[in-house]
């Protein structure tokens, strides 16, 4: 719409319960710097943050009531039955910010347009605080956590206990890239925790060819019991975009990694600003969405206009769309929202190649889906061999797949 709090109405919320979502996670909410000489483009980074208490006034249809503006947002997306997720910035703030809070004259990486926030200082843990304790009495249910591999973990850990003495239901998730740290933050008590270095970079390595699909049977054996911990994901701000040619090329070919994100274990997932109609940021040079300037991306845009009336989506978006409603309705029911599953790559013979195929059971409930993934570009026949002695049918299963595809079997309804 008109990338303001006012766009998301009735129209787009029914749109995010079609896909099965539980919550929405609004970017760029705390105020951030815009205008000044160090900022990277206009309006510049979402995570350069000039003020923890206040919101973009560029996100509000009355500027000065953007406060207000924001509330009603909450308010309209609780309603809509979804919890609200915003960003909580702990390791950096830009140049001038304007609130108490310790910082260091240097940054992280490239980031030019921050300093670092000083977590030495005995005063940055309840400001910190205060800043969840003020966002919470907004309304705001969970926080995303930026870089906090960056943050003493120590410190994020008190911080969340402290936080949840007086608000026990909120969520928190790490932005988190060292697989050997996953149990660790998970034991400092955040939610979930990104499986970027695991899913995200196994099943991208897999659609580039470089990969095989049993990478995905050994980053599922190594997470063993924090599998229901992680967020899986094929797009984020930072990432590329699935179906940009610097990525997949198309959202089809993105379908199988889709399915295994989505349904093979009780790992939680998310979608991306318009990745469920195949968006591609055609209009960026390097097959992302800026988060640094103001951008229209065109498939976002048909997207928003097809949910108002409008018949704006092309033929191929539309087919996106619906695959993508029915994998992620399907993926918020049982037995894929919190059964058991089964990897059945170990037990198969001929008529399955372990490194472009992968299939594995999810049952529970009386209900047992045994699912088939295909990374290559040519269809296959995939024969699988389910063992005895299981809490499911035993047998031979053949199942034909589409190239890049998935296919869905229920056994036993």
């Amino acid at each position: 719409g008109e990338g303001r709090f006012s766009s998301f109405d009735e129209a787009f919320f029914n749109h995010l319960k079609s896909l099965g979502a539980d919550a929405v996670w609004y970017t760029g909410i705390p105020r951030h710097a815009s205008g000044e000489d160090f900022v990277k483009g206009n309006p510049g980074s979402p995570y350069a943050i000039s003020d923890y208490f206040d919101t973009n006034p560029y996100l509000a249809d009355d500027p000065s009531g953007r406060m207000e503006e924001f509330e009603d947002l909450v308010r309209r997306t609780h309603e809509a039955g979804l919890k609200v997720i915003t960003d909580l910035v702990p390791n950096h703030v830009a140049p001038g910010c304007v609130n108490p809070i310790p910082v260091l004259d240097r940054w992280d990486y490239d980031w030019t347009d921050t300093r670092k926030v000083d977590w030495s200082d005995s005063r940055t843990l309840p400001f910190m605080a205060e800043v969840i304790r003020f966002w919470a009495s907004k309304g705001v249910d969970g926080f995303r956590c930026d870089m906090v591999e960056l943050v003493p973990l120590e410190a994020m850990a008190a911080l969340i206990r402290t936080c949840r003495e007086e608000n026990p239901g909120l969520l928190f998730i790490s932005e988190v890239y060292a697989p050997l740290s996953y149990a660790a933050y998970a034991g400092a008590g955040f939610d979930l925790i990104y499986d970027k270095s695991g899913f995200y970079d196994i099943a991208r390595a897999i659609l580039g060819g470089g990969c095989s699909a049993r990478q995905l049977t050994y980053n599922w054996q190594r997470l063993g019991p924090l599998q229901g911990r992680m967020l899986n994901f094929l797009e984020n701000h930072d990432e590329q975009r699935l179906a940009s040619r610097a990525f997949a090329g198309s959202p089809s070919r993105g379908y199988a990694a889709m399915a295994v994100a989505a349904l093979f274990n009780e790992a939680s997932v998310m979608l991306y600003f318009g990745q469920e109609a195949g968006e591609a940021a055609a209009e960026s040079p390097d097959g992302r969405t800026s988060i640094f300037n103001f951008c229209h991306p065109a498939t976002a845009d048909r997207l928003w206009r097809e949910l108002h009336g409008e018949s704006a989506l092309l033929p191929q978006e539309r087919n996106t769309l619906v695959r993508y409603r029915d994998l992620m309705s399907m993926a918020a029911r049982e037995p894929f929202r919190s059964g058991r599953n089964y990897d059945l790559g170990w037990c198969q013979r001929d008529g399955f190649d372990p490194d472009r195929h992968f299939a594995f059971v999810r049952y529970g409930g009386g209900i047992t889906s045994i699912v088939a993934c295909i990374f290559s570009a040519e269809p296959a026949r995939v024969v699988l061999h389910l063992p005895d002695g299981e809490s499911f049918p035993a047998g031979t299963l053949e199942l034909q797949v589409a190239p890049w595809d998935y296919t869905v079997e229920i056994i036993n309804p």
